[in-house]
Order: structure tokens, then C-alpha cells, then sequence
């Protein structure tokens, strides 16, 4: 069986710490066994270890999430990358491909899709592992995994087992139904119903005929190349609800969505993240914090206070589902990003009368990683180490830079920096424009650089 985990989304419910660079998935706000710091996607990628089943796995996600995934996985998690982001069926269509195309995976070869962020027990991947079996023994075209439901929740969509009580282990499907009201959900329960959890499998080959039925390339390059062509459309409508045969696997055990703030802290280890204060009259209060002010919650029950530099959020705790309605005309520029060389967070931005724009970032760069050899043609940049050592390549000369140097990069010209150790530094763009699109990159590798050597320098960082 072959995993194929979706990676998306923006995560507007869990602003101001989430982005579209930065989403909910990637929020180090849990913690793992040793009591340490953990995303959700990072929780779910050590489940899979565990069991095995990291080797059979891939991740399918766009551009402006690949970066964050190599930094909390590894340089090596294997990534399918979308071009543009264009929902489930193109994204679960691509990484068909690829595994039909480039890694010449068997037609007759499972293939489960499900969320890279449920937050589960380790049973649950067992259970996404019997969908092999279920497709074998129900002859389905597709196999779900329905979570029983607790209450009647107007956020999941539910599927109906048909007449339940005739197949041992798993049902038919009669049908679904999208976020009913709450009166609607409870009657769905009376019947049975389950929560659809996003999981469900095939057969590799069936997915691929479909693509062929339907006039879509099936060789991946050709595919990506011609990506934007496909239609903006989840995988549950233009497939599931079209299939003729769905079995479902009811699951029984702990299943959590984990997407409000509500749901997150009742997960979280500790009610405080972050530099504040929450008084003892403050029942239930949780407090995250990203930045270095002092934050106090006084007198203030069930809320959630939540500090970055993309914005500040008090919400109370039964309220925090509607954060995406309220925050919508507040998107702009990102404040903090994480990337695989490290980390980014605005400290100021200014644009003057006369049309000059200065920005301020902290910058840093984790020990033995680099920024790619580049150019800018708008802004100047100028450095000024704080913390570390490390170094710099400047138009093909190589130097090393240490705390307290200050380093100035002119339109133009093209530069690099690699940390020795973990480097800390504050930098100026200040230009015409200062946009993260202003950039030609010349190469990634620090060892694909062109240097210009003299005096033995050579070896320097290699």
C-alpha cells in the first residue's frame, strides 16, 4: 500500500499563527513523547515511523508549503509537488502519476489518501492499513474510513451505511451528506451515520483508467506541465459521489480535527506558550505568545489570547470557530516564515512620501544550512550579524562573517550565506520595492557556487 498525504490549505481558523506559508499543520503547539515541541504534521510523520509505514508514504502539497515540510521532516520526506494549488482531484490526479509514470507502481496496488494533520491514536493507520483488505473482500471501487460519531457536530460531513447490520467489518455506502444542521446530524447518527474523516483508498489502476476516460494525461510530467488546465474540484465531488461501489470501515477510536482554537488547546500540554502571566481567576485561558512583550490575562475565563507578529486574537473559547469570517481583510504580507535553511520575522516595514520602501527582518540561519546564491535588482541589502558565524560568498569572493560584522549587498550583485554555526542577523532591504519576487536565483547547493579563490581559500565551508 502506498500512502499519499494532502498537504494545504491556510489554516484562517488558528490566525494569527497560521499563513499560507505557515498553516495549521506546521504549528509547533503540541508536544511528543519526550515532552518537546511538535506540529501536527510532525506528530503524524513519527505515527508512520513507528509503524512502518513512512517508507510507503509521500506528501502532496504546493509550492509555498515544501520548504516547511522539508524543515520539520527532513530534507529527505519524500514531496509531490503541485504548481499551483487547484484543490483534491488535480492534487490526488498528480501524485497518481507520479507513482504510476515515474516510480512504475503496480496498476493492482493500494493507494490510501488521507489529511497529513489528524490528530489520532497510532490504531487509526491500522485501520487506514485494513482498507487493502476491504477493497479486496467488498470489490469496491473506493474504501472509506467512518469515524463514529460522539455528538452531533455541523462541521464533519457524514456517511450512511447501507443496512449496516448485514456485513461484518465494514458497510456499503449508501450516501452522504455535507454539514447538516444539528437536528439533521443527530437524526443521520440515529441511522448509523459516520463522520467522513477525509481517508479513503483505491486501486491505483482504477484511478488512472478514470484519468484515461476522462482525456487527462496520465504520464506525471505531462500532467504537471499542463497542470492549470485542470478543473478546480475536489476529489469527493468529481469522483467519490460518482462512484458506483463505496465500502466504509467504521472506526471507533480517538479521532479529532484539530482546526479552531477550541479544539487545539483542549490538546495542547500546557495553557501557556510564550512570555505573560494568566491570573487563577482565568478558568481555562490559554495564552500563546511569539513575541517578547509581556502578556497578562486577568479575570478572563474560557478565552484564548494568541500574540505573533502577523496580529494579535482574543477570542473566547466557543467563539474561536468564526476566526476566519472576522479575519479575512487583514491578509497582507507575512510577518514570519519558516523555511528549510531556518526561520524569517518582520520587524518593520515603512514606505516613505516619496516612494522609497524600507523593510526589517531578523534572519536565522540554522548551523550548516544556506540561502541560495542570488541576486536582487531593486533593494539593497545590508547585514548586520548578531549572533553565530558563518559565510558569505559575494560575486564569486568567499569571506567569513562573525557577530558584529556588517555586510552591504548593492542591486545587482549576486551573494550567499552559510551558517558555521547557528547565525543570527538583522537585515535592511531598503529600495524602489522590497518583495519577496525580487530575486533571481542562480543556484541552491552551497557547493554549486562559483567562487573566485585566492590565497587557499578553497576549502573554506566545504
Amino acid at each position: 500500500m502506498k500512502l499519499i498525504l494532502l498537504s494545504g490549505g491556510s489554516g484562517k481558523r488558528l490566525w494569527p499563527l497560521s499563513n499560507d506559508s505557515r498553516s495549521k499543520q506546521f504549528l509547533r503547539l503540541l508536544k511528543d513523547p519526550q515532552g518537546r515541541p511538535e506540529s501536527m504534521v510532525q506528530r503524524v510523520w513519527r505515527q508512520l515511523r513507528s509503524l512502518g509505514l513512512a517508507e510507503h508514504a509521500y506528501i502532496a502539497t504546493g509550492k509555498a508549503q515544501t520548504e516547511m515540510l522539508r524543515s520539520q521532516l527532513g530534507a529527505g520526506v519524500p514531496i509531490i509537488e503541485e504548481p499551483s494549488r487547484r484543490d483534491t482531484f488535480p492534487a490526488i490526479a498528480l501524485a497518481a502519476t507520479y507513482l504510476h509514470s515515474v516510480l512504475n507502481v503496480p496498476q493492482d496496488e493500494i493507494v490510501a489518501i488521507l489529511p497529513v494533520d489528524p490528530y489520532v491514536e497510532e490504531r487509526f493507520f491500522e485501520a487506514v492499513s485494513r482498507l487493502d483488505e476491504i477493497l479486496s473482500a467488498s470489490g469496491a471501487d473506493l474504501a472509506l474510513i467512518g469515524v463514529r460519531p460522539t455528538y452531533p457536530s455541523e462541521k464533519y460531513g457524514y456517511i450512511l451505511p447501507e443496512f449496516p447490520e448485514r456485513e461484518p467489518g465494514f458497510y456499503a455506502v449508501s450516501r452522504f451528506t455535507e454539514k447538516p444542521n444539528a437536528a439533521e446530524a443527530q437524526r443521520l447518527i440515529e441511522r448509523q451515520a459516520l463522520w467522513n474523516c477525509g481517508v479513503f483508498a483505491f486501486r491505483l489502476g482504477y484511478l488512472i483508467d478514470l484519468l484515461e476516460a476522462r482525456g487527462i494525461a496520465t504520464d506525471y510530467h505531462l500532467l504537471k506541465a499542463d497542470y492549470s488546465a485542470l478543473p478546480k474540484i475536489s476529489f469527493d465531488y468529481a469522483v467519490v459521489e460518482k462512484a458506483e461501489h463505496i465500502a466504509v470501515l467504521p472506526y471507533d477510536g480517538y479521532w479529532k480535527d484539530l482546526g479552531t482554537w477550541n479544539t487545539l488547546t483542549d490538546e495542547m500540554a500546557d495553557r501557556q506558550l510564550g512570555r505573560g502571566i494568566i491570573s487563577d481567576d482565568s478558568e481555562g485561558a490559554h495564552l500563546i505568545n511569539e513575541l517578547d512583550l509581556p502578556v497578562a490575562l486577568l479575570g478572563v475565563p474560557d478565552v484564548v489570547v494568541v500574540v505573533s507578529p502577523d496580529g494579535i486574537l482574543v477570542t473566547s473559547k466557543d467563539a474561536s470557530p468564526r476566526v476566519k469570517e472576522l479575519v479575512t481583510p487583514f491578509d497582507g504580507r507575512l510577518m514570519y516564515e519558516e523555511r528549510w535553511w531556518g526561520w524569517y520575522r518582520v520587524l518593520d516595514y515603512v514606505r516613505y512620501p516619496e516612494g522609497r520602501e524600507s523593510l526589517t527582518r531578523r534572519v536565522c540561519l540554522k548551523a550548516g544550512c544556506n540561502l541560495s546564491y542570488h541576486v536582487h535588482r531593486k533593494r539593497t541589502e545590508t547585514w548586520t550579524v548578531t549572533n553565530g558565524n558563518g559565510l558569505v560568498v559575494q560575486d564569486g569572493k568567499l569571506f567569513p562573517i562573525q557577530a558584529g560584522d556588517v555586510i552591504r549587498i548593492p542591486p545587482g550583485s549576486l551573494h550567499s550565506v552559510k551558517a558555521l554555526v547557528e547565525l543570527e542577523m538583522i537585515e535592511v532591504q531598503s529600495g524602489e520595492e522590497v518583495l519577496e519576487e525580487d530575486i533571481d536565483r542562480l543556484c541552491l547547493a552551497w557547493d554549486d557556487i562559483p567562487l573566485e579563490f585566492s590565497s587557499g581559500r578553497k576549502d573554506l565551508g566545504r
